[in-house]
């Protein structure tokens, strides 16, 4: 590696130590003892999640059970704790000691969290009235939090949460807006809410972290220790690095991989940028543009499922959604806008007519070729249909036995891919700055590391097809890795007649420094959780989102198009700065709230999953937005570009990405809501297509550089392709709406099985003289007309042409989604009108008159084609 090379990884290891493990680089027993510390949370994690706790009480009658609200506190105490060592507190600080200040910090930070385990009992018995030892721990743990989001994570998450506690404590004063003003807190009642229970700071947030997110980013450490992040970047080359802009295509394919994975865009720019970004520069790439690509396709990974950044679990905790919805929810999205990235990647290379690696010598026929091409997409099909299919068919014949057949079929494909990796030479890093004279072949690297793709496969079976719990299917994934960690390279010994005891020591020690990795991975996600928790429990003492709710409304002027890009904008800026999951939680809290009650109150419904979505997509575009994208100061680290003409660019890049959420609010389909298998690959292929139009709408050039009329034209296409219900719903109105008595028989009407949509008004309940609309939607049954109402909890009153609605019984179907509504107040809330689906002709017709578009722009641009198009 030359010395330039080695200089640049230095400094971007620097930048993603900072970012994400700990900038100290301590030695010696210090050492020892922040890596033992950092071990011992990794073992913890792994023992609450796993029937060990239960086999102890079962076999040596030992009760050391952890209920959740005590793993949450210990969690957040190794957090605490790491945070004081390894972070250190300011920026001209010495990095290879501890200063008596951090130990003084971690022991206060560990007593103020583990007070809760010892005294849980106590606090019980006087909830909601705290001692004075109480209020002086909450004081102290809320300090050491602060001081340790402030050197972990730096000071935007700081200055929210500190705004947000400056509102609960201040919101009822003078100086603050009437119309955001509220009746304030005691100190007493606010630091019980925010400490001493599960509302603030150990609420649901830092719950995931603790019982899911650590596993996944554990699960993803022990994954990079044994080798598979330099696997898929070598095998994204191999495969891709010949095509036009390969490098920068290799780059986006190796992020994704990655992002399969990783909890970090910052991590996932360093991991394959510093090896993607040299080789993307040498082929051509501006340094700018080069940062670009790694940048945006290291921000999607967040978006790509099964972790989604971590912040998957939140979103199901959040949406009531199981874990497998989501992942199958996410993955349309990810995937396309994966794949229009590539594209984008290939339109540049074909506007600066760039050329590929050199690839290896191979004498094939066409034929040959297209089978070969074939049969990588037919391997990880039938690879596909194995699990789903042959997994599936084992528990159907054994159920009893299913575990145990499959790790002998895990243990059996272990071996015979081990085998077939030792035939060729481990992979090594290479310096991207060394000449290239041509690539490996992508089978010669794809069997050194076929067996990576097992533990996933473990994690996919779990959660899929036994429906195991996220916790869970990570716990047995991460033990199939571990297995990995542990036996490969002695196992490639034995292959290779080799001796056992140095192969036996790498394992042993690649296995400890997952674990530790895991854990130093985890502190600036265990803190990040923990202050987004004072987030969301001001939140729920105060009803802040309900102001901001008003907020947007108000400038919104009720236009649901501006009120969604109003939200998004708040979310881009409430992302700013944040890691994935702190993000997430910020902007779920308080934006997602407002589409869902302003679209209610407009008639517009849509599913909470995907609401929920919107916020999180462009709360990561933070990463990549300047002035604060961290992921493009990381690129332009590696690039020597400016970062922010990077960030710039890279927001460009991912201008596909902007698009998506405003496609999804008004086409579930996209997310797979009530799609089924056939139609799904249908809405897939044709969402690629529009995403692809997309990209070459905003880059200019197709087959040719655009022309204005057909840049209009292909986002006309790209629109029509993604919404053709947009121009139906023009031609044909695409509900049947009924008032006054008529609303009765429309819903004793309605086909069994179908969708009744009712607009309601009254007076508000927090403000008696303002009259609010709202529409709420139900199934509707076998009973008829007022009947169906009754089954929902809805007891309606006709009086004079109009219907009536009297408040539902606690426990019905709408009684909290109606508690907006006064019903004794001078407006009573009445049935407006109710509306069903109407029957139409099928959307998809639009799809003719946009393809006869799309052939005139094709037919116009390859007359003018001087290069081919692939």
């Amino acid at each position: 590696m030359s010395e330039q090379q080695h200089k640049v990884e230095v400094e971007a290891q620097e930048l993603v130590a900072q970012a994400d493990t700990g900038a100290r680089n301590l030695t010696g027993s210090l050492g020892i003892l922040v890596a033992t510390i950092a071990f011992i949370w990794s073992a913890f994690q792994l023992y609450v999640a796993s029937n060990v706790p239960f086999w102890l009480v079962d076999y040596a009658n030992i009760n050391l059970i952890f209920n959740n609200s005590e793993i949450r506190f210990i969690h957040l105490a190794f957090g605490l704790i790491l945070a004081a060592f390894a972070y250190p507190l300011f920026s001209n600080s010495r990095r290879d000691i501890i200063p008596w200040y951090d130990w003084l910090l971690a022991g206060a930070g560990a007593f103020a969290c583990l007070y809760l385990v010892v005294m849980r009992a106590g606090i019980a018995d006087r909830a909601g009235l705290p001692t004075d030892m109480d209020l002086y721990v909450s004081t102290v743990g809320l300090i050491i939090l602060g001081i340790s989001v402030y050197r972990t994570l730096g000071l935007p998450l700081v200055i929210v949460a500190g705004a947000f506690m400056f509102y609960v404590f201040f919101g009822n004063e003078n100086f603050m807006p009437e119309a955001i003003q509220w009746k304030g807190a005691s100190y007493g009642k606010a630091m019980w809410h925010y400490w001493m229970q599960l509302e603030g700071v150990f609420g649901v947030a830092i719950g995931v972290s603790a019982s899911m997110i650590f596993l996944f980013v554990l699960f993803g450490s022990l994954l990079e220790q044994a080798g598979a992040g330099n696997y898929f970047i070598k095998l994204a080359f191999a495969v891709l690095g010949h095509l036009r802009g390969g490098p920068a295509k290799a780059a986006v394919v190796a992020s994704a991989m990655s992002g399969l994975y990783s909890g970090s865009s910052i991590a996932n720019v360093v991991t394959t940028g510093t090896f993607t970004i040299p080789l993307m520069k040498r082929t051509g790439f501006p340094a700018e543009k080069a940062g670009a690509v790694e940048v945006a396709s290291s921000v999607n990974g967040q978006l790509m499922p099964p972790v989604m950044g971590a912040a998957a679990f939140l979103i199901a905790e959040f949406t009531g959604v199981g874990y497998h919805e989501v992942v199958i929810h996410a993955f349309i999205p990810a995937v396309i806008s994966y794949i229009a990235l590539v594209y984008i990647v290939h339109l540049e290379a074909l506007k600066m007519n760039l050329k590929g690696l050199p690839k290896p010598p191979v004498h094939l026929t066409m034929m040959r070729r297209l089978l070969g091409v074939l049969s990588g997409f037919l391997g990880i099909t039938i690879l596909g249909f194995a699990v789903y299919y042959g997994l599936g068919w084992i528990k159907m014949v054994v159920p009893d036995y299913t575990l145990s057949v499959v790790l002998l079929l895990f243990l059996v494909a272990y071996v015979v891919l081990v085998g077939i990796a030792a035939q060729a030479p481990d992979l090594e890093v290479d310096d991207p700055n060394a000449p290239i004279k041509e690539l490996p072949k992508a089978g010669d690297v794809g069997r050194t590391g076929y067996y990576f793709v097992l533990p996933i496969v473990v994690l996919i079976w779990c959660i899929l097809l036994e429906r195991l719990s996220p916790s869970l299917s990570a716990f047995y994934a991460i033990m199939a890795m571990l297995f990995i960690v542990l036996t490969q390279h002695p196992l490639k010994a034995l292959f290779r007649k080799q001796g056992l005891g140095e192969h036996i020591k790498r394992g042993i020690s690649d296995f400890i420094q997952g674990m530790i990795g895991g854990a130093r991975n985890m502190i600036g996600i265990a803190v990040a959780t923990a202050a987004a928790g004072i987030i969301v429990g001001t939140v729920s003492l105060t009803g802040a989102h309900q102001m901001i709710g008003e907020l947007v409304e108000f400038l919104s002027g009720g236009s649901l198009l501006l009120m969604l890009v109003l939200v998004a904008i708040m979310s881009l800026i409430l992302g700013m700065g944040l890691p994935t999951t702190a993000n997430y939680l910020v902007v779920s809290s308080l934006m997602a709230p407002v589409i869902v009650e302003l679209g209610a109150q407009t008639g517009f419904l849509v599913p909470l999953i995907a609401v929920h979505f919107f916020v999180f997509y462009f709360g990561i575009l933070a990463d990549v937005t300047p002035p604060v994208g961290l992921a493009a100061f990381a690129a332009a680290a590696i690039s020597r570009g400016d970062p922010i003409k990077t960030g710039v660019q890279g927001f460009l890049y991912s201008m596909r990405t902007v698009l998506l959420p405003f496609l999804f609010i008004f086409n579930t389909d996209l997310l797979l809501i009530n799609v089924d298998a056939g139609p799904a690959v249908i809405v897939f292929i044709v969402a690629v297509i529009a995403m692809m139009l997309f990209a070459a709408a905003t880059q200019g050039y197709f087959f040719a550089k655009s022309r204005l009329w057909e840049t209009v034209v292909l986002l006309v296409v790209a629109f029509t392709l993604f919404r053709p219900g947009f121009w139906l719903d023009i031609v044909q109105d695409p509900k049947e709406t009924a008032t006054g008595s008529q609303i009765v028989q429309m819903v004793g009407n309605a086909p069994e099985g179908g969708i009744v949509y009712l607009n309601l008004r009254g007076s508000d309940f927090d403000d008696p003289d303002k009259v609010i609309s709202r529409t709420i939607q139900f199934k509707v049954g076998g009973e008829q007309g007022e009947e169906r109402l009754a089954a929902n909890g809805l007891t309606i009153m006709p009086e004079d042409g109009k219907i009536l609605l009297d408040e539902p019984f606690p426990g019905t179907a709408f009684s909290s989604e109606l508690q907006t509504f006064d019903f004794y107040g001078d407006v009573p809330v009445e049935i407006v009108s109710s509306q069903v689906d109407a029957e139409r002709v099928w959307k998809e017709i639009f799809y003719i008159p946009a393809l006869l578009l799309l052939a005139i722009v094709v037919i116009s641009q390859r007359r003018r084609q001087t290069q081919p198009a692939f």
